[in-house]
């Protein structure tokens, strides 16, 4: 399997990573506010940076900066494009 077909977690993605969302594993009012802030399948996400701890992290969504929790953001499947060096 190539690696443009694999799915990954959104929160699995290094700084720098490009990758489109293909599916929400959340459900209630989580889900409502990530469809919200325009995370919807089909969507480029940018990742952009960690905190200091690791968590949360940054990303760019629809030229909004947004920040989600390693929690959350594990539930949110996506297909990586860019992994910061290089095409996948």
């Amino acid at each position: 399997m190539k690696d443009a077909e694999r799915i990954d977690l959104l929160a699995d993605l290094s700084p720098g990573s490009v990758c489109q969302i293909v599916s929400l594993e959340l459900s209630g009012l989580l889900r409502r506010r990530i469809l919200d802030l325009g995370i919807v399948p089909g969507t480029l996400i940018h990742c952009i940076r960690r905190g200091p701890s690791g968590d949360p992290t940054a990303y760019l969504v629809r030229e909004t900066l947004v920040a989600l929790r390693s929690e959350d953001a594990a539930q949110i499947l996506v297909r990586k494009l860019w992994n910061g060096e290089e095409n996948v």
